[in-house]
């Protein structure tokens, strides 16, 4: 199941249907994101007419392309080479006509991937924000607003660069909801948010930011590209992938094997332990009460949870979902659960996921391995490679964001009154 989700996010399957048409004048390719190489490989071996571009993808990620520059750089926190190749996007745009059209690669990890700070903000400040952030338990949506204002290519400001060429985006969603200003912290869409709610985020999570910053974001020049601009006014913008085509073609491969699908969300949010319990007990409620469906049936879900690190391990949403749930199943013999990120990276791991099995626990204690300890001090990624358990894809070179399954394969005996 998980194979034919992150296959159904793949550019070459998922990009073709959806290529505008040729314009009169030139053709520009622009991209950013861990999918962006693979897009722009599938993008040039169907255009019929000249083309010239530059996607940016993650260190690891790159394919070879025959006529679109692919350059590497770092994530989740920008080096040098995202600001390097965010100026060459910026200059790769400049000058163009009417005629000309901008093909506007997107996918997760953009926002990273695509850094150009605002004049007076350093990439030192940006890198200790984002540090900051990814810590604090903020939500995606919440931490790229912040990105956004602090930008010089994000928040629909690509876009305007672009002005008067026509621009058409193409993007693998992997944030939940599927929002275009979301995904890669919207560099060719209008932005809604303002300073002020960048600002109160950071009250929010209680994060005192570099004073380059704070200065920076009370300025006029950290607002964002607006709605209505006519600016953007010939832009299109066109989902090719998303975490609910995922689910579906995972749930075709369960039918397939006779277990009933049930797809809960594809946009699931919130800590990933809390979630862990949460989907913890729907599975033990398939397993005794057969609701909402009975076993064999598997629970499939997606989006992107978080972690607040409060302790001394490596964080990794999927794992921390993985251990609070096996905690929360406490080794039921009928379920079993995978749950990884699409793009073959947990965290800062490189490392997909993980599996439960119904010993997971006893496995775990037998290796001496503290589970609950291992829980509260964030480092699930311990104790599944002590196990063994760790799904490893190397890079997917796509990201529709976590993929979560938990197969339920039998009923507990009914239990005797008290």
């Amino acid at each position: 199941m998980f194979d034919a989700a992150v296959a159904s996010a793949q550019p070459m399957h998922a990009l073709p249907p959806c290529l505008p048409s040729p314009p009169r004048g030139r053709t520009i390719v622009v991209g950013a994101g861990k999918a962006a190489a693979t897009m722009a490989r599938a993008f040039e071996s169907r255009w019929p007419a000249p083309l010239e571009g530059v996607v940016v993808t993650r260190h690891g990620h790159a394919v070879r392309c025959e006529r679109i520059e692919v350059i590497e750089a770092a994530h989740p926190v920008p080096d040098d080479a995202s600001v390097d190749a965010a100026r060459r996007i910026v200059r790769c745009v400049a000058g163009l006509h009417a005629d000309d059209l901008v093909v506007a690669l997107v996918s997760g990890g953009g926002s990273s991937l695509l850094a150009l700070p605002l004049p007076g903000v350093t990439l030192a400040d940006k890198q200790q924000l984002n540090r900051a952030l990814l810590a604090s338990g903020a939500t995606i949506g919440e931490i790229n607003c912040v990105r956004r204002h602090l930008s010089s290519i994000k928040g629909g400001r690509l876009a305007a660069a672009c002005h008067p060429a026509r621009v058409v985006t193409l993007a693998i969603s992997d944030v939940p909801g599927d929002q275009p200003i979301d995904i890669a912290s919207g560099p060719t869409v209008a932005d809604p948010t303002t300073v002020a709610d960048a600002l109160e985020l950071l009250r929010k999570y209680r994060i005192e930011p570099p004073a380059t910053i704070r200065e920076a974001l009370e300025s006029a020049a950290a607002e964002s590209v607006k709605p209505g601009d006519p600016r953007l006014a010939r832009n299109e913008y066109r989902l090719i992938a998303t975490a609910q085509k995922a689910l579906e073609a995972a749930a075709g491969v369960a039918r397939e094997h006779g277990i009933t699908p049930l797809i809960l969300s594809d946009r699931i949010e919130g800590e990933a332990r809390d979630v862990g319990k949460a989907l913890a007990a729907i599975g033990l409620q398939v397993a005794a009460h057969g609701q909402p469906a009975s076993p064999p049936c598997v629970l499939l879900s997606g989006g992107e949870t978080t972690v607040t690190v409060r302790g001394a391990g490596r964080g990794g949403r999927n794992v921390e979902f993985l251990l609070a749930l096996a905690l929360a199943l406490q080794g039921h013999p009928s379920v079993h659960a995978l749950a990884a990120d699409t793009d073959g990276v947990d965290g800062t791991e490189e490392v997909a996921g993980a599996i439960v099995t119904p010993d997971t626990l006893e496995r775990a204690i037998a290796r001496g391995r503290r589970p609950a300890l291992d829980l509260e001090h964030n480092d699930a990624h311990a104790i599944f490679a002590t196990l063994r358990d760790q799904v490893i894809t190397g890079p997917t070179r796509t990201n529709v964001n976590d993929f979560r399954a938990i197969l339920v394969t039998g009923s507990e005996p009914p239990r005797a009154p008290a």
